[in-house]
Formats: C-alpha cells, structure tokens, sequence
C-alpha cells in the first residue's frame, strides 16, 4: 500500500512539474503575441496619421490651384 501511494505522489509531482512547464510556455506565448500586436497597432495608427495627413496635402492643393 506504502508504495502505491508513493508511486501515486511521484505521478502527480510529475504531473504538477509539467503543468507548471506548460503554463510558463504559454505565458511567454501570450507575452509574445502581445508584443506583435502592440507593433501592429502602432503601425496601423502610423499609416493612418500618413494617410489623413496625405489627404490634407491633397485638399491643400486643391484649394490652392
């Protein structure tokens, strides 16, 4: 009986160690994928200050001709 339980707690220790693996993996997962989408986000707002500032110039020049 002894030894069953031991074996058990060794499963499960192996099982908590894996666990705990797993989850610093995805939490540098999820770090990452923030990280991509903050660049993404500040691309996006980056072209679209170039895109309306683009159309000012347009509209500049189309009031001046």
């Amino acid at each position: 009986m002894k030894e069953r339980i031991e074996a058990r707690i060794a499963k499960l220790r192996e099982e908590l160690e894996s666990g705990k693996k797993l989850l610093a993996d995805l939490d540098a997962r999820r770090a990452e994928v923030e990280r991509t989408m903050l660049r993404i986000s500040g691309a996006v707002q980056a072209l679209e200050e170039l895109l309306q500032q683009n159309d000012g110039e347009a509209s500049a020049a189309a009031a001046v001709s």
